[in-house]
């Protein structure tokens, strides 16, 4: 036989022995779509698309589909599925949907649950601080818990959805939260009767939510579809969706909405398009005029208003996209970063135009930033993503008054009206274990924490008079532990499953400073 018909020969046996690859789509249709949906947009399970999955942290996702996932109803298929297929299966879920299904008001009410045991207790059905309670995000099996602030007991532990991303939203007398997952499902949860209320689909891929002013509403920052949903917070029907397309015609996602309480509106950071939107909450709000006018004179306005009232929706045009907000107190301005990560660009809400550029390299994570009063000046400062040191900023002369170097890149900065600190956590690198102390007035760092070395430590809270600070060890066996915020010594070790943020009620309704919103 010659060479080439050997060859031929062993291709056609290796052909024969070798079992062909299932079809992933096969796959997923009998083992994954029951939990997953058979539009792999979530179900009883999370959205198995490539929006969401690129937020999935920890194991790999072949991993996970060949062992589960521990704590949840995720099992392994190790035993079902061959390792091929597996790891074709897993490819497959990493590419896009071919179409985007629709998700507009139909589809969002459809989805709405509400807890058929549900039942409103007329006051707290426990004896604690109302204004003291503090939530504990825990995302290793998806968890919230809820926290006693001075006794540090553990009041309640409910499931959310999966993937909670965003800080949860308080009414503003404190009875309700709602928290939101990346698969766009809004969680309602009574905080007085302990008891989850319902829930809604309000976008297939979300970014974060805000509450109103006078907490009647819930806006929801859509990436999947691009648009920005509106929920009415007493029973989460859709009060607007609202596609997100800028004056030029181009549709954008939604990275951020955030609550002006000052101006009765929403706030939103558009990701692919340079525009800043605006969206009233108040019923009375001014007409907004987006073409010519001719006169402007009283009750003689010669135009056509675009909007008006509750939802009335303003655009701000930028020079390019900006996003990760940070606002001034009386919310009159806003920093935000711009895309190439070296600067930030501040607006002036109220004239709706920039006012100044910020020299910010090493991508800012405004979204984290915080302000005080140093001296006779209020100062802000941002930590940086890629860069292990902290902008301090004067939001007066907009110059960038000091960098604080520290020991890597930072995600979190908190602080508290009581206290002469700023704490600050170095998420990324090899010092991911630090914590730091910085004096508000001296901008030196006055003590250096390594609550649990070799573990990711990061974001801080505090109670509601600003004495303990909560930082979480952010580990599948991880902690809360909370610390006396003037010795800086540790008081209390909670454990918890991977805590991520730590939200406190007071904090957060009174817009407290130190705490970014």
């Amino acid at each position: 036989m010659t060479p080439s018909r050997l060859l031929s020969s062993l291709a056609v046996l290796v052909a024969l022995t070798t079992p062909a690859l299932a079809d992933p789509a096969q796959i997923y249709a009998e083992e994954c779509a029951m939990c997953h949906g058979g539009d792999r947009l979530g179900g009883t399970g999370p959205a198995l698309i490539p929006e969401t999955l690129s937020r999935m942290r920890g194991p790999h996702l072949h991993d996970v589909i060949a062992h589960g996932r521990a704590a949840t109803q995720m099992p392994g298929f190790e035993d079902v599925i061959p390792e091929t297929d597996i790891a074709a299966l897993a490819e497959w879920l990493n590419t896009p949907l071919n179409e985007i299904p629709a998700w507009g008001p139909e589809q969002i009410a459809a989805s709405a649950t509400i807890n058929a045991g549900y039942v409103a207790a007329p006051a707290p059905v426990w004896d604690a601080d109302p204004m003291n309670i503090t939530l504990v995000v825990e995302t290793g099996d998806h968890h919230v818990s809820v926290l006693d602030g001075d006794s540090w007991d553990v009041l309640d532990r409910f499931e959310t959805p999966f993937a909670v991303h965003g800080g949860p939203k308080f009414t503003p007398d404190g009875h309700f939260v709602f928290v939101m997952s990346r698969d766009g499902w809004v969680q309602k949860y009574d905080l007085w009767s302990l008891q989850e209320v319902g829930r809604v689909r309000a976008g297939l891929n979300s970014r974060n939510i805000a509450m109103s002013h006078d907490g009647k509403w819930l806006a929801v920052a859509n990436y999947l579809p691009q648009t920005l949903t509106i929920l009415s917070t007493e029973d989460l029907s859709v009060a607007r969706v609202m596609d997100v397309i800028s004056k030029s015609g181009q549709t954008s996602r939604v990275s951020a909405v955030y609550q002006a309480p000052q101006r009765q509106s929403f706030i939103l950071a558009l990701k692919d398009a340079p525009e800043i939107w605006e969206v009233a909450t108040d019923p009375e709000a001014d007409p907004v005029y987006e073409g010519f006018v001719h006169s402007r004179e009283k009750d003689m306005v010669e135009a056509i208003a675009s909007s008006e009232g509750l939802f009335a929706r303003r655009r701000i045009e930028t020079a390019e996209p900006i996003d990760d907000f940070f606002f001034t107190p009386d919310y009159r301005f806003l920093i935000g970063a711009a895309r190439d990560g070296a600067h930030g660009v501040v607006v002036n809400l109220n004239v709706g135009r920039e006012i100044a550029k910020l020299p910010l390299p090493g991508m800012p994570h405004l979204g984290s930033g915080i302000s005080w009063i140093r001296g006779d000046t209020r100062v802000m400062a941002t930590p940086h993503l890629r860069e292990g040191k902290l902008s301090v900023i004067d939001i007066e002369s907009w110059e960038v008054l000091s960098t604080i170097e520290t020991e890597g890149p930072g995600f979190f900065l908190r602080s508290h009206e009581n206290t002469p600190y700023v704490w600050a956590d170095v998420f990324f690198g090899p010092n991911k274990d630090v914590m730091h102390v910085i004096d508000k007035q001296s901008l030196e760092i006055v003590k250096t924490l390594r609550p649990e070395p070799g573990a990711t430590v990061a974001h801080v809270e505090f109670d509601r008079d600003g004495t303990h600070a909560l930082v979480s060890i952010w580990e599948e066996d991880g902690a809360v532990i909370v610390y006396d915020a003037a010795t800086l010594e540790e008081v209390k070790r909670l454990p918890m499953n991977k805590p991520s943020g730590k939200y406190n009620v007071w904090n957060k309704i009174t817009f407290s400073e130190g705490t970014s919103h």
